[in-house]
């Protein structure tokens, strides 16, 4: 970053951070969780070439910080579920560390991410036969579809995770 550049920041941080800091301690309700946004949304602002924010600094920086928060609260729910899951399959064991945590979190978004890029039906048929275990037949009764169709549909999301997976050309 230029020295132009570090300036412009830090005034905008001098200027706005504190404002930015409470704005963001409303919606997180916790005061350290905000204070960690505000670091991210300056750690962004920190990495872009063109500090491009017109006129309107607090609505950009607001913009910034809220898609940080909508990340975090995702993140927040993806470990909750694989605490959740955790919990149900190992029974008492003993808790997993934040670091497989964190991996499992990462391997969540991944599998949303490659699962999302398949057409509705198919993730569908996906999720309901080998997350809910819902047999075939009433995956077609749902979709108005046949069994063979339900299977061609689970056959191209197993397909699309292998190709994805393996990183083989289309």
């Amino acid at each position: 970053m230029s020295g132009l550049a570090q300036t412009s920041l830090e005034s905008i941080y001098r200027a706005h951070g504190g404002w930015l800091l409470n704005w963001l301690t409303g919606r997180a309700e916790c005061h350290a969780r905000a204070s960690d946004l505000v670091q991210e949304t300056f750690c962004r602002l920190a990495a872009q070439s063109d500090l491009a924010l017109h006129s309107h600094p607090r609505r950009y920086l607001a913009t910034v910080a809220r898609r940080l928060l909508i990340d975090d609260v995702r993140r927040q729910t993806s470990e909750r579920c694989f605490l959740e899951a955790f919990a149900l399959h190992t029974g008492n064991a003993a808790q997993p560390g934040p670091d497989r945590i964190a991996q499992a979190v990462q391997e969540l978004a991944a599998l949303a991410e490659l699962l999302g890029a398949l057409p509705e039906r198919v993730r569908r048929a996906f999720l309901m036969s080998r997350v809910d275990g819902i047999p075939y037949a009433e995956i077609g009764a749902e979709f108005g579809v046949s069994v063979s169709m339900v299977k061609q549909y689970v056959a191209r999301a197993f397909a699309h995770c292998y190709l994805v997976t393996h990183e083989c050309p289309d």
